[in-house]
């Protein structure tokens, strides 16, 4: 009788903590304040919509979602760019890379890297890809040196070629094929 009771007991404890996985759970920056997701149109030369930008500013930094399909299959550089200004063909209105320290680019560049540097994305062969990644190296909170959102907003680009890592201004990555304009407007 003593064995079964400490069976059930056993089993019910297993069963109420596998339970506790499942509950919903909402996490908050450290400092308590909740901040919206910020989600900004991915445009290709032509102007068309071929995807989605989302960004949320998380405890270890700003996770970065990049949704897409309709591009050139193979490695491509990503980048941040300075301007939150998306204009076909050539994208040229969003500036240079995000780059408020002053350094070169790349992340293999003794004398670099932008803040806006991130790591490659590689495009299946169907056009599509899909990631997710984090950098401490920017915010999304005004007013800070490291504020993708100031005045003018910044960009999410993505080129042509896959980036090298260490060749000034853009890692040898060649055209601008996609835009998503980054302004934290609604």
């Amino acid at each position: 009788m003593k064995q079964k009771l400490i069976i059930v007991l056993l089993l019910s404890a297993i069963l109420a903590v596998a339970g506790c996985g499942k509950m919903k759970k909402e996490t908050l920056p450290v400092s308590g304040e909740k901040m919206e997701a910020i989600v900004a149109p991915l445009l290709n030369t032509k102007g068309d919509e071929i995807g989605e930008v989302t960004l949320v500013q998380e405890t270890e930094g700003v996770l970065i979602n990049v949704q897409a399909e309709d591009l050139p299959p193979g490695m491509h550089g990503i980048h941040i760019h300075e301007t939150g200004v998306c204009t076909p063909p050539d994208f040229t209105s969003a500036g240079a890379h995000f780059n408020p320290t002053g350094k070169e680019h790349g992340f293999d560049n003794p004398k670099g890297f932008h803040l806006g540097d991130l790591p490659n994305i590689e495009v299946d062969q169907e056009g599509k890809v899909s990631m997710k990644l984090t950098t401490s190296e920017i915010t999304l909170k005004k007013g800070m040196e490291n504020s993708i959102l100031d005045k003018d907003g910044s960009a999410i680009v993505i080129h042509e070629t896959a980036d090298d890592y260490k060749t000034d201004p853009a890692g040898n990555s060649g055209a601008r094929i996609a835009c998503a304009p980054i302004t934290g407007k609604k």
